[in-house]
């Protein structure tokens, strides 16, 4: 057992870089995907007290999202307009090569002192693969090609000459310069990635900084985390978690409840089913059946990263309780969703972010991640 230590949640937000914001419905939200409105978010959001925003990759519309901007160049402009924020841009590995993303990721940690991340996702929305003629493989290749994807990145960053004969990639005496920053604690840019399935966690365990969850119950995060830290422990490593939360905080529990229940009112039902259906690629067509999206209901899909499932959901003082929870069986870091990100991001941060840390020091949690 690990000694007690104060080590504090960190808050992420998404990024609304593609228009239809967090929610697949048609009630009003003032959250906009353009830059403007995203700069302004990303200053909010530094100011009361996050550390993280992962931008979104969509090469196409999907569930009511027509219009996408590329989350390589959103990432370096948010980063230009921030001092502290660390920027995760997502990426599909089917569409970049490894070794010129490592590039790209060197100079943008170069440029931005060090606040690149970088989120692999391994892919689930197949109409974009076939647009662009990128072989589609099955459930548990895309992870193969993932690690590849991941052991180029560490490769070239850490190695001159660097050589890889892999399945999907191959790579000949490649020298990277500048490399990214050396920092305190942090040797490379941090490597986050997504997916709930047994080969999800297994990349996870082997190759990944951070794991993504979907939203769940407290008992469904835990057993996804005590799995994949097992798995990591068997390997000498650690893993840290990040898990999705849509969040409405209200002044009072009934007030946000009567929101929940309008949004998901105002569903637009048509976007959600096609949703439906092309997440069959991704938890359900694991081998063993489980894993993002397997299990979820048509209104658990309103918020397309299971974000209600999570609960934070009522007033300050209870979402900062369950936010706390969260962090007792591993959660490092919340990933963040509102309906109206300028308003409740600041909300948030004033009146949510202050309970966490006094009952953080009141009931500072354990070591974590440690077998």
């Amino acid at each position: 057992m690990g000694k007690k230590i104060n080590k504090s949640i960190k808050f992420a937000h998404w990024v609304p870089n593609v228009s239809g914001g967090l929610v697949v419905s048609k009630v009003q939200q003032k959250t906009d995907w353009s830059l403007q409105y995203n700069i302004k978010l990303a200053r909010i959001a530094e100011e009361v007290g996050f550390e993280y925003a992962l931008t979104q990759i969509r090469f196409m519309g999907s569930y009511g999202a027509e219009y996408q901007h590329d989350s390589l160049m959103f990432s370096a402009a948010l980063l230009a307009n921030t001092e502290r924020m660390n920027i995760i841009t997502a990426v599909l590995p089917g569409m970049f090569h490894p070794a010129v993303l490592a590039k790209h990721g060197a100079t943008a940690d170069q440029i931005f002192n060090g606040r690149w991340a970088i989120n692999v996702v391994s892919g689930w929305y197949r109409k974009e693969y076939d647009a662009l003629g990128v072989q589609w493989l099955e459930h548990d290749e895309r992870y193969v090609r993932s690690r590849e994807f991941i052991d180029i990145l560490r490769g070239s960053w850490t190695e001159d000459n660097f050589s890889y004969n892999g399945k999907y990639w191959q790579i000949n005496g490649y020298t990277l310069k500048p490399k990214p920053l050396i920092l305190p604690g942090r040797p490379m840019p941090e490597i986050f990635q997504g997916g709930n399935s047994v080969a999800a966690q297994r990349l996870a365990a082997e190759a990944s900084d951070y794991l993504c969850l979907n939203g769940d119950s407290v008992k469904g995060l835990k057993e996804q985390i005590d799995a994949v830290t097992k798995l990591a422990s068997a390997r000498g490593r650690k893993v840290k978690f990040a898990a999705n939360a849509f969040v409405i905080a209200r002044e009072t529990e009934l007030e946000a409840q009567q929101e929940l229940e309008h949004i998901i009112a105002a569903a637009d039902h048509e976007a959600v089913d096609g949703f439906k259906e092309a997440v069959k690629e991704a938890g359900q067509a694991s081998k063993e059946g489980k894993g993002m999206w397997a299990n979820s209901t048509q209104r658990d899909l309103v918020q397309y990263n299971d974000g209600f499932k999570t609960n934070l959901i009522g007033t300050p003082e209870q979402i900062a309780e369950r936010i706390h929870n969260l962090r007792k069986i591993g959660v490092d870091i919340l990933l963040c969703g509102f309906l109206h990100f300028h308003e409740e991001t600041r909300f948030f941060g004033e009146r949510v972010i202050p309970l966490v840390r006094e009952l953080e020091l009141a009931d500072p949690v354990k070591e974590l991640h440690v077998a």
